[in-house]
């Protein structure tokens, strides 16, 4: 009999054809075919051992990311989402998603992708101003991002698009534009993302060179407010802190599952992964290197090494820190471990500040609160 809870499948490629100077997931340049071959196989023999493991389950999620995974043999993305509904059993609303980039080669493969199974697109737009598109190291320039949402939204039941934010200089008024621009096009699901300097990239690097200023909390958290009611306005929820939906079935069913704690499978170069083992949550990470993971793979039937089973403290911070981010919240039930309720001080100290809504059953962050989301999970946790 199948197991009623959920899981996704998170299936990771890291090829892209250019690496972005604000990137720091785990990528390498696009490599030879014979590679990336072995690897889909991989993928393909690590989902088959990591069944083992959860045992029959309802599989509600397939994502795959990256990376840039729209760079994939359509062929291969066909056989990995076959092997994932054949695995686990699918539930009726499955959904497939593909990350992809704006470029006119992979635009032209969309048809392909959806005959593979693709049921949403997460199609990187990032900006429609072509200096900004320069300074964020993309390899499209607005043209082409304009013609790739068009063709996807005639090819995929549902499109999500992803933009980026708070770049040097710019102005409320320019991040207006952008954002009429990206509702312009239709997409039901909106992803805008503040620009952040992550350590060991090559903004970082730029940054301590001197080559360009972040802009100030100040000024992001003024873009952040326009975010919200210009998206607002035009009919999308902001059910998490960066991502937007017009109605509840627009809502990325893959993210969902992380931010409610649910189970995933988590296979491909650097994929994390959260099971319920042994009535332990456990986290799993796969090796980083390409052929570490393809040797990990053919040596153990699995991608990743040593799981880690969280300790029920462990769990209830990962499951504050993550549900947390949703207008749902997360249930006090959840959070036995941390001994949080609706009357403990620092709760209680929170909603009084307007940082958190006032709810007796449930842990809610106010749009407030949402601004300072890293300064309210911290003083939840660390007390």
């Amino acid at each position: 009999m199948t197991d009623p809870r959920p899981l996704g499948v998170y299936v990771h490629w890291p090829y892209c054809a250019k690496i972005c100077p604000y990137c720091d997931f785990n990528v390498v340049r696009d490599r030879k075919q014979a590679e990336q071959a072995q690897l889909a196989a991989a993928i393909l023999a690590d989902l088959t051992a990591q069944r083992a493991l959860t045992g029959p389950r309802r599989l509600v999620s397939v994502f795959l990311g990256g990376g840039t995974p729209s760079l994939m043999d359509p062929a291969w993305a066909a056989e990995i989402v076959a092997a994932a509904r054949r695995l686990w059993d699918p539930a009726p609303d499955l959904e497939v998603s593909l990350e992809a980039n704006p470029t006119d080669a992979e635009a032209g493969r969309f048809a392909a992708f959806a005959d593979a199974g693709v049921t949403r697109l997460s199609l990187g737009l990032q900006s429609f101003d072509d200096e900004a598109l320069k300074f964020l190291g993309r390899n499209h320039d607005s043209a082409e991002a304009r013609r790739a949402a068009a063709l996807a939204a005639k090819v995929f039941p549902r499109l999500s698009v992803d933009m980026i934010y708070a770049l040097p200089g710019q102005t409320i008024a320019a991040w207006r534009e952008q954002l009429a621009a990206a509702i312009a096009l239709g997409a039901e699901h909106v992803s805008p993302y503040q620009l952040t300097i992550e350590a060991g990239t090559a903004f970082d690097r730029a940054v301590g060179r001197g080559l360009f200023r972040p802009l100030d909390d100040e000024a992001g958290a003024a873009l952040y407010e326009t975010t919200q009611t210009v998206l607002q306005a035009a009919g999308f929820e902001a059910y998490e802190v960066s991502n937007h939906a017009r109605g509840e079935a627009a809502r990325s069913r893959h993210n969902l599952v992380y931010w409610r704690g649910q189970d995933y499978v988590g296979v491909g170069p650097g994929a994390h992964g959260r099971l319920t083992l042994d009535g332990a949550r456990t986290a799993t990470e796969a090796a980083h290197r390409v052929g570490d993971y393809i040797r990990n793979v053919a040596e153990t039937g699995l991608g990743f090494r040593e799981p880690e089973a969280l300790s029920p403290v462990e769990t209830a911070e990962e499951r504050l820190l993550m549900g947390l981010r949703t207008n749902e919240g997360v249930g006090f039930d959840e959070l036995a471990a941390l001994g949080l309720t609706a009357a403990h001080p620092v709760v209680a100290g929170l909603v009084g500040e307007g940082l958190l809504a006032a709810d007796p059953s449930r842990l809610r962050a106010t749009r407030a609160g949402r601004l300072v989301l890293d300064g309210v999970t911290r003083d939840l946790i660390v007390r």
